[in-house]
Order: structure tokens, then C-alpha cells, then sequence
């Protein structure tokens, strides 16, 4: 068995413990993931809110001093599409255009009213990274090719490596101005949620940043793709730990 394997095997015994307490309430447990996740999401784009300053923002509606007004928005607006693919993935719909166009929006809300909620029509570039993603005109051809690649192997694949496909693909594609990195956690959350997995957050501090960034540029590269699928199954690993630590104190 290959090591990606044994990971997918892990976390499918634990989905499968987990879906035995299906009487439990867990709204609590999920603003609190969902705030920690807006966290570390934006903190890997460079947003310096602290944990506390970030649930201070969503849910107390108040203003850090010293800190940008843009920093605030990147905190409002992330937890709100967060809630958003938990509404959509209760409907278990299929995924489309539309719809990561709306994502990329909410994202962006207030912050870029230009780009927000479109492809880009300009080339750019990744810092740090030896990847060139494609120039505008190729876009249209290429985010095509990637709902196809959705839609053939959305009931075949599974559902930890379609979310990583999913996240690896746009990242790689990096069809947006702005937006790219956060929008493509929440499509492979919302993935991941659709399949009953709870919200897989990857960490934003230096070692898990350049974990995270290494394993992409991998992918981009057109190198081996084992690394990244295997770092996203670790990180549902843990959520699924997680939850069901919680659930075991409560017994």
C-alpha cells in the first residue's frame, strides 16, 4: 500500500467513527473551526490579525488599531464564504463556474472592486515561486478543461484527493488577480464538506506556509503530485482527530 493510500484509509476508518454520532450538535464547534480557519487562511496571504483579533473582528464587529482596513475585510469576508460552502455544500450540488465566481467575490468584497468576482485579463506573476501561470487568453481554454476534469471525476475520485485536484489545479491555473490561495481552500473545503469531512485548515505559521508552498510548487512544475495529496489528507486526518477527541471528552 502506497503512503497516500494509507493516509486515504486512516482517514476513511475516521470519517467513518465520526458519522456514528450523527446526533450531535456541532454549530458550536464549527464557528469556532470556522474563525480559526479564516485565521490561518489569511495569514498565509500575509494578513496579520492575530487568532483572538480575528474572532474580536467576526464576531464583535470591532476595529484593531493599528491594524489596515483591508485586513479587516480579508477577516469579515473569509469567515462569511466560509458559511457560505457550508450552505452549499448541504445541498450536495454540483460545482460550477458560477459558483467559484462567487466564492472569488466574497473573497474580495470591498477589497478589490475591479477584479473581484472575474478572471484576470493581465499577466501575472507568483513571488517566490518558479511557476508562470498562464497568460489571459489561454484562461478561458484552461478553466474550461477544469470544471471537465470536475465533473468526470467528481463521483470516481476520491473525495481528499478530488478537493486536493481541486485546490492544486486553481492554484496552478491562477485565474484570479488576487484571491487565488484563499479561494482554492475553500473550493477544497467545500469539497471535503460535501463528503461529510470536516473543514481541513492548513496552518499559516512559517514551517506549515513553506510545507504548504513547497508541495504546490511541485504540482505547478508539473513534478509528482504525491506530496501535496498526501499533505491535504494529513491535514483532514487531523480535523477528524480533532472532532472526535471533543466528542470523546464529552462521553
Amino acid at each position: 500500500m502506497s503512503a497516500l493510500a494509507a493516509l486515504l484509509s486512516q482517514a476513511d476508518a475516521l470519517l467513518s467513527q465520526l458519522q456514528q454520532y450523527c446526533d450531535w450538535d456541532s454549530r458550536s464547534v464549527d464557528k469556532a473551526t470556522d474563525i480559526e480557519y479564516t485565521y490561518d487562511s489569511n495569514r498565509i496571504e500575509g494578513n496579520t490579525l492575530t487568532l483572538r483579533e480575528t474572532d474580536l473582528v467576526i464576531n464583535k464587529g470591532l476595529t484593531i488599531g493599528g491594524k489596515p482596513l483591508v485586513e479587516h475585510l480579508e477577516a469579515i469576508n473569509h469567515y462569511e464564504a466560509v458559511e457560505l460552502i457550508r450552505e452549499m455544500a448541504s445541498h450536495d450540488a454540483q460545482f460550477y463556474r458560477h459558483d467559484l465566481l462567487t466564492l472569488h467575490a466574497l473573497v474580495l468584497r470591498g477589497i478589490d472592486k475591479q477584479y473581484a468576482g472575474r478572471f484576470r485579463d493581465i499577466p501575472v506573476m507568483i513571488s517566490g515561486s518558479r511557476h508562470t501561470p498562464p497568460q489571459p487568453w489561454l484562461l478561458e481554454e484552461q478553466m474550461t478543461g477544469y470544471f471537465e476534469f470536475y465533473a468526470q471525476n467528481r463521483q470516481s475520485l476520491h473525495p481528499i484527493v478530488l478537493a486536493a485536484e481541486l485546490h492544486e489545479r486553481l492554484v496552478t491555473i491562477h485565474p484570479f488577480v488576487d484571491g487565488n490561495g484563499r479561494t482554492a481552500r475553500l473550493v477544497m473545503n467545500l469539497v471535503l464538506l460535501q463528503h461529510g469531512y470536516p473543514i481541513a485548515i492548513i496552518h499559516g505559521d512559517t514551517e506549515s506556509r513553506l510545507a504548504y508552498y513547497d508541495a504546490l510548487e511541485q504540482c505547478n512544475l508539473g513534478q509528482d503530485k504525491q506530496p501535496f495529496h498526501g499533505l491535504i489528507a494529513e491535514k483532514v486526518i487531523e480535523a477528524l482527530q480533532r472532532r472526535l477527541a471533543l466528542l470523546q471528552q464529552k462521553e
